[in-house]
């Protein structure tokens, strides 16, 4: 079949940010759990690093590459944190409303939300959720100034570090996206259950190897 490009209901693009979750890790359990709402989200800035080629010669010739891993790394931006998130950022309550820095940073895991959009459907075409696991929070810069006649309220961010996590079948990874508009509504409604929870059940973030099992693969 002759390629055709541009068509109408196909011009797609993705964009926004929202319905960002934080999770606790239980080192434990090895379970993220807790699952707590993040408000405040403006951006979450994705930066892999690695993959990088270096180039084998022999017998004279570029005899093949070899290519280094891939690491995925991040940044978080908002106006606000939960507070559950203060000891992966360093802190510790001693006190009722007093906090300790520069303590022993705890990893987390973490879920958020971008917007599918077509030319015909808008932002209402579709969404991702986009998994992040094992992220370590690095210290990052908080400025503060004075009220003015300008006034804007302080941008919180922190870059991110990860760890891969087991993933059956495949090389580990430390980053999921799941797509609405492939993965059937009813099982997305299921995995949003387990991300958000319930009345009965608390919000926590899935392994790769019980996503797979709720969602499915096609031979």
């Amino acid at each position: 079949m002759k390629l055709t490009w541009d068509k109408l209901g196909e011009h797609l693009y993705e964009t926004g940010v929202d319905r960002g979750v934080f999770y606790s890790y239980d080192k434990d359990t090895k379970v993220y759990k807790n699952g707590v709402a993040w408000n405040g989200l403006s951006a979450v800035n994705e930066s892999p690093s690695g993959a990088e080629a270096s180039a084998i010669y022999a017998d004279n010739i570029k005899y093949l590459n070899l290519v280094s891993a891939e690491e995925y790394a991040a940044s978080i931006e908002a106006y606000s944190a939960p507070k559950e998130f203060m000891e992966c950022d360093g802190y510790v309550e001693i006190a009722d409303g007093v906090l300790a820095g520069q303590q022993e940073r705890k990893p987390f895991g973490f879920c958020y939300r971008t917007l599918i959009g077509s030319d015909t459907e808008g932002t209402s075409k579709g969404y991702k959720l986009h998994l992040i696991y094992n992220a370590s929070a690095s210290p990052s810069e908080k400025q503060h100034s004075t009220v003015n006649d300008n006034p804007d309220a302080v941008s919180l961010s922190w870059d991110i570090s990860t760890t891969p996590v087991d993933v059956p079948g495949i090389k580990p990874t430390s980053c999921l996206e799941i797509d609405s508009t492939t993965v059937p509504a009813e099982k997305m409604t299921a995995l949003e259950n387990i991300l958000y929870g319930t009345d009965e059940a608390e919000a926590r973030l899935p392994l790769p190897a019980e996503i797979i099992t709720l969602v499915g693969k096609t031979a």
